[in-house]
């Protein structure tokens, strides 16, 4: 199954190990377009310096992890398509062109089922998407969960436990799964 990533979801740290730490193991194809990561980028900036340079060096290696995973397109593809919200034709743009299954985003009153549909493509919120996947295949999850709850604690002072980790990180659903409350 081919998911394209929107910004929204690539941008939050915790959002992003999750999703790409369970495309690693096979649980997914991941997509994005180089304007997508260029959004992250920018919005990455507003950390300073230190964390503007270490959104960069992710994204050199998510491309170096998945090298053809960054999806283009003619702007005839754009110009032919319609979303409530013209700014976000870009990523619709870029799911067609990727012969994606469906947009993994936290704003769903942008990407209209509909529309999706008609472009033979879905749309699922990350919580609910890894959830599911949790279902179909909960060891590959809850190590993935593992790797990037031991990768929080050891880059915070804080002490985190999963299900704050992912509450904290817009996953609520699948921290509940995972602390197996």
């Amino acid at each position: 199954m081919k998911c394209l990533l929107d910004t929204c979801v690539i941008y939050p740290t915790v959002m992003r190990q999750m999703l790409l730490g369970v495309a690693a193991r096979g649980g997914f194809t991941p997509l994005w377009s180089g304007r997508i990561i260029a959004e992250w980028l920018r919005a990455a900036e507003k950390l300073g310096p230190e964390g503007a340079a270490q959104a960069r060096a992710e994204a050199a290696v998510m491309s170096a992890q998945w090298p053809h995973a960054e999806v283009t397109w003619p702007p005839a593809l754009e110009r032919r398509l319609w979303l409530p919200d013209r700014g976000d034709l870009h990523v619709l743009a870029a799911a067609v062109a990727g012969s994606a299954d469906m947009i993994i985003t936290l704003n769903a009153q942008d990407f209209p089922r509909g529309i999706l549909a008609e472009e033979g493509l879905s749309r699922a919120d990350p919580d609910g998407f890894l959830h599911g996947l949790w279902q179909a295949q909960p060891a590959l999850v809850a190590d993935v969960g593992a790797e990037v709850l031991a990768e929080a604690n050891r880059l915070s002072d804080h002490r985190w436990e999963m299900r704050a980790l992912l509450k904290k990180a817009r996953l609520p659903r699948l921290g509940k799964a995972l602390a197996g409350a």
